[in-house]
């Protein structure tokens, strides 16, 4: 368990210092570039080759995205309290609360834990997550729901796409396939890569917020998704899946937002990797938990 926990986490350390050592080394790197082309290009191609790689069982689906719904729902009103508690941003730091990291990480997680079952029970969690954070997340950060806005990303219709293909059974070409896995591939090195350079002009009392909103983060989402799972009777691979994609510490896409729209970049670069350090020392534990469930 710890060596599939450390695959998993050991990339995201190593490319984000690689883009931490390439800042220090004064080198160019264009953020604001590197954002516009994994939202616009990468993201949705990443989407639709992660869908449409496996079968879905859409009432299995349904039951996820529901439950996803529910713990997304329960874990912004709890993260948004605390905010106004401590006179935080919510445009900032709300979306890096809510929104887990369910791609990259849950998914092999679950994928580990409960075979080809659980991979495709955390792919639903991942379709879901993905649309609630390139709708209602790209609201929040932006200060304001733009209908037009919403419509007019790419990653909202590759997700309807997706589902489109799912449901008539419609199976892309093989080098359809490959060139979205191609394109989709590039996302998350260049996200980690920009998260390194933002962590080189981090403060020591960033650093220390970051810490607390990173507990908040994967204790907050754990306890959200017991309630879901017990309220809506899940049990076996569907509340294992739900539990695990919860726990999950901050996704990367929410740092491209804050650099999108200048919200912080740098404290919400600190979520993410201190989120992802201390999974390190939970993963072990939930999984624990889950397996024994």
């Amino acid at each position: 368990m710890f060596a599939q926990v450390f695959s998993i986490i050991a990339p995201v350390f190593l490319i984000a210092a690689a883009g931490y050592v390439w800042a220090r080394a004064k080198m160019p790197f264009d953020s604001g570039m590197v954002s516009a082309l994994v939202l616009n290009i990468g993201a949705p191609c990443l989407l639709l080759s992660q869908f449409l790689a496996r079968p879905m069982d859409v009432g299995a689906m349904m039951q996820i995205a529901l439950a996803g719904v529910l713990v997304m729902a329960l874990t912004a009103a709890a993260a948004a309290l605390v905010l106004r508690l401590r006179g935080l941003s919510l445009r900032a730091y709300l979306p890096p609360l809510i929104f887990p990291n369910t791609g990259n990480m849950g998914m092999p997680l679950c994928l580990f834990a409960f075979g080809d079952v659980g991979l495709s029970l955390a792919l639903a969690y991942f379709a879901v997550t993905a649309l609630l954070q390139f709708s209602i997340g790209i609201g929040i950060a932006s200060g304001r729901f733009n209908l037009r806005t919403v419509l007019a990303n790419p990653v909202l219709w590759a997700m309807v796409l997706a589902v489109a293909l799912t449901l008539t059974e419609t199976k892309p070409p093989v080098w359809v396939m490959d060139t979205l896995t191609t394109l989709g591939g590039f996302a998350i090195p260049l996200m980690l890569m920009s998260l390194g350079t933002s962590l080189a002009t981090l403060s020591v009392k960033g650093l220390g917020r970051a810490f607390g909103l990173s507990v908040f983060r994967i204790s907050g989402g754990f306890a959200a998704a017991l309630l879901v799972v017990i309220a809506l009777g899940l049990e076996g691979p569907a509340r294992g899946a739900v539990l695990i994609q919860s726990a999950m510490p901050t996704a990367v896409f929410n740092y491209l937002f804050a650099v999108q729209y200048d919200n912080k970049p740098e404290d919400v670069a600190g979520v993410v990797l201190l989120s992802t350090v201390l999974s390190f020392a939970t993963l072990p534990l939930l999984l624990s938990y889950v397996l024994s469930g």
